[in-house]
């Protein structure tokens, strides 16, 4: 689990003090796959958001904003397209989601 640190000195821990207890498991779920994808996997803690990218000449290929009771995703699969937003509510099945995540990481150059 790598962390690309852009001159914000937030992390994951503190991150997740702002975040609705509804929705934590649901996001650590998402994090966790994201993790899962490779080894060259980095995260970006933004103030508001999760940005996902993929070694640190950070390619990202996904962008998760916790919200009240959902997540907005924004998936990136290539740098000349618009990324695919999605809103996933937290009883929402995760396996298309991990299909799109999965897809675009692969595909990032």
């Amino acid at each position: 689990m790598k962390m690309a640190s852009f001159g914000n000195k937030r992390n994951y821990e503190d991150f997740k003090k702002q975040i609705p207890s509804n929705v934590l498991p649901f996001l650590d779920s998402i994090r966790d796959f994201c993790f899962s994808l490779g080894d060259n996997v980095v995260e970006d803690i933004r103030m508001h958001r999760i940005v996902f990218g993929k070694s640190m000449t950070f390619r990202w290929f996904a962008d998760v904003a916790p919200q009240e009771n959902s997540i907005v995703i924004k998936i990136q699969k290539n740098r000349k397209e618009e990324p695919q937003i999605m809103q996933i509510h937290l009883n929402q099945d995760l396996e298309k989601v991990k299909k799109d995540l999965n897809e675009a990481y692969n595909l990032m150059k």
